[in-house]
């Protein structure tokens, strides 16, 4: 990551040259070629902004995570040039400074400035705004980063094992995450402070704390906290605590070139990907990734902080090994954690059961911004398709015909003449099989756009399941390939939280998944179901098995709703758990589609109408 150097005074050119020892020559500037890392980035950076809520500007419902997610997609512009999202850290930085009740943005009472009891909490946003202030120069975001910096300050306690920051505004807890947030927030700050020295010696002093404290393990492994007695709890080895400690090595080394940081950098790093580290089979693995696990919303994000860090240290340092990881991170996601929507989730070696959301999106989106090269090729092409997950439950006996539109991106300082070329499975028919457009870009802040109408004709008898469209966009060196999954069913029956639902969750809205039979609408959110029964649908029905404080509603088109069920008390536990029909019939629209929406019948409570599984059928 591009951060601004700090120039040594005389005393430190020795410890510099030590240094320098440690740091290889930058590796030459990557191949912009086929879906190239700008393009493949920006593909997934506007899969994750689709779920920035704007009115209370965030992503839809957390606080934290909401400000890493942010912070990510400043990792993004600062890394590509990209620079169409500086209006939404703008909004979020204007809407949510000031005081909220709990349950309004975070479960916790927000304090103003971003803080709340949750100091680590309070420190990513710190980090968010620092982030804002390298894309913008805008020096309101750096006066944010200090308030909130200063807020912090004041939960170090030397009074408790020698130093430190509290996890909470209970001081109950010493851990890795919120010290090691602190020595990179207090280390950037003093990066971007002329003549600074408070924040400095606050990094100084966090660092020789955290690196004394314990935490750091034998096998160069970072446990989750200290136990009372001031010993480490030994507790679970999470990816972002090792990342975080590894960027925050590396800031302070920007910061005093101090010779003995970097060694310890390297330690954390190498012991990362050392067997019984974090990777498993060339994947980065975080503990609740395993089989049989599953990854809270907290645990979701955490590989892509790593890779945040990561990141920073193959170009701080050049060395192969590490340039090398980001590559196969990068490659991992792209081809094995990626639906034809350009979702990417949890796991990324693609293992199932995997959970896609904006959480996992944010994470592994990390990982591909950090195989864009520091000198963003000038150049690049991107192409999607809508609808890329469409569902055809065909007429008997009839061809079917759906529509396709692919999406074609470019950025870059002179004209590009782009051929679109479709392919379909055998005995299928897409048309045009052709097209050539021309898109003049600007350079790299705004990417520039057109779109191709695909006619895609599905013969009958088609058999049930996935079958892909795929779409080429091609312009000299420039390559991206895109597809469309189209899902051929004559019925509908899914698990929620799978990926068998996704085809068939025509809006997401701000809904959420915990995993394997579970979707759930709290507040004014909702989502949508969408079945397009055949030509010749003469009845239809819908089974939900529903429970805690729901409202189902049903329409023919998507837009004009009929409520059919309501909750009508507070349940909060499930007890109220079953299976209920509702009859589509009467509501189905000219083409034969029938939408079913769930939502909260109680917005104020946090305890939505939540789904377990879904069936359809028609005659």
């Amino acid at each position: 990551m591009n951060r601004p150097a700090r120039i040594l005074s005389a005393m430190l050119a020795g410890a510099a040259l030590v240094a320098a020892a440690l740091v290889s020559p930058p590796a030459a500037n990557a191949n912009p070629g086929p879906d190239g890392p700008t393009a493949r980035a920006r593909v997934a950076a506007d899969k994750l902004m689709t779920s920035y809520e704007p009115n209370k500007a965030w992503f839809p419902s957390s606080w934290w995570n909401s400000a890493v997610a942010l912070q990510t997609i400043g990792d993004y512009m600062q890394r590509t040039g990209d620079r169409r999202y500086l209006s939404q850290l703008d909004n979020t930085f204007e809407k949510d400074k000031g005081v909220f009740p709990a349950g309004y943005l975070s479960g916790d009472p927000l304090l103003g400035n971003f803080t709340s009891r949750a100091i680590d909490d309070s420190e990513w946003w710190g980090l968010t705004w620092i982030q804002a202030y390298d894309l913008t120069k805008n020096r309101k975001y750096l006066d944010m980063a200090v308030k909130i910096a200063e807020y912090v300050e004041g939960y170090w306690d030397p009074s408790s094992c020698g130093g430190g920051v509290w996890w909470n505004g209970e001081r109950t807890y010493k851990n890795a995450v919120t010290n090691g947030l602190w020595i990179r927030l207090t280390a950037e700050l003093h990066n971007r402070m002329p003549h600074d020295k408070r924040w400095l010696g606050r990094a100084q002093e966090g660092w020789n704390w955290f690196t004394a404290s314990g935490m750091i393990n034998s096998a160069g492994l970072v446990n989750d906290g200290l136990k009372d007695d001031c010993t480490s709890n030994g507790d679970t080895v999470w990816s972002y605590n090792q990342g975080l400690a590894i960027g925050a090595g590396l800031e302070l080394w920007r910061a005093t070139h101090d010779a003995k940081i970097l060694p310890t950098v390297r330690r954390l790093a190498d012991a990362a990907i050392a067997p019984g580290g974090l990777v498993t089979d060339g994947a980065l693995t975080e503990h609740c990734d395993a089989p049989g696990g599953t990854c809270d919303d907290n645990g979701k994000q955490f590989k892509g902080i790593f890779m945040r860090y990561w990141m920073d240290l193959a170009d701080t340092t050049h060395d192969r090994r590490y340039t090398d990881f980001v590559a196969q991170q990068a490659a991992t996601v792209w081809d094995n954690d990626r639906d034809a929507s350009d979702r990417l989730g949890e796991r990324w070696s693609g293992a199932e059961p995997n959970v896609f959301d904006w959480r996992t999106q944010a994470s592994a989106l990390s990982a591909l911004i950090a195989a864009v090269p520091t000198v963003p090729p000038t150049r690049s092409l991107s192409a999607t398709t809508d609808p890329a997950l469409p569902v055809v439950m065909p007429a008997t006996g009839n061809a079917t015909h759906v529509k396709v539109q692919v999406n074609v991106e470019a950025t870059g300082a002179a004209p590009l003449q782009v051929v679109v070329r479709p392919t379909a499975p055998s005995g299928w028919t897409v048309t045009p099989a052709r097209t050539t457009i021309t898109l003049r870009p600007h350079g790299n802040a705004v990417p520039v756009h057109s779109s191709v109408q695909l006619d895609v004709t599905i013969p009958a008898g088609t058999a049930d399941g996935l079958h892909s469209v795929t779409a080429t966009a091609t312009s000299g060196p420039l390559s991206f390939g895109t597809r469309s999954d189209i899902l051929i069913a004559h019925t509908a029956d899914f698990d929620t939280g799978t990926a068998a639902e996704t085809p068939w969750l025509y809006d997401a809205d701000g809904s959420q998944s915990n995993g394997v039979q579970n979707r759930f609408a709290d507040g004014h959110s909702y989502f949508v179901y969408r079945f397009p029964f055949p030509a010749d649908t003469t009845t239809a029905a819908a089974t939900l098995t529903i429970d805690n404080e729901f409202v189902v509603q049903v329409s023919g088109d998507g837009q004009t709703w009929t409520t059919v069920a309501t909750e009508t008390n507070p349940y909060h536990d499930g007890e109220n758990k079953a299976a209920r029909t509702f009859d589509l019939s009467p509501y189905l629209g000219a083409d034969k589609a029938g939408y079913v929406r769930v939502s909260d019948s109680f917005p104020d409570d946090g305890w939505g109408g939540r789904v377990y599984h879904v069936t359809a059928t028609y005659n």
